[in-house]
């Protein structure tokens, strides 16, 4: 048995939950926030079988595309403020960051 924990961005995790519910998966969504944009996240915890690992992470894949997005960026702490002009910056977004763990044992009470 595995556990896949899923970081994807918020705009995409209702689609990914509908996919994995179709299919009938089950997963337990967290709200996180990402370190570097600190917008909101939703982390997913799915427990499968091996043989169903493919099947998720094609799931995954699917549904939770990378895109790009303008931001604008956060002015620098302690430095001179009057000379920075925040320039909005074209970066990528989106994407899910995923870890497969093995699991030892699964109870469910």
């Amino acid at each position: 048995m595995k556990l896949v924990i899923a970081v994807v961005q918020d705009k995409d995790s209702n689609r990914l939950s509908s996919a994995l519910v179709k299919k009938d998966f089950r997963a337990t969504k967290l709200a996180s926030t990402g370190g570097f944009l600190k917008a909101g996240n939703t982390t997913f915890l799915i427990g499968i079988d091996d043989d169903k690992m493919d099947e998720v992470l094609e799931i995954i894949k699917k549904n939770c595309q990378s895109r790009q997005q303008l931001v604008a960026p956060v002015s620098p702490m302690g430095g001179n403020a009057d000379s920075y002009v925040p320039y909005p910056v074209e970066i990528q977004v989106g994407g899910a960051t995923v870890f497969v763990v093995d699991v030892e044992k699964f109870e469910q009470f």
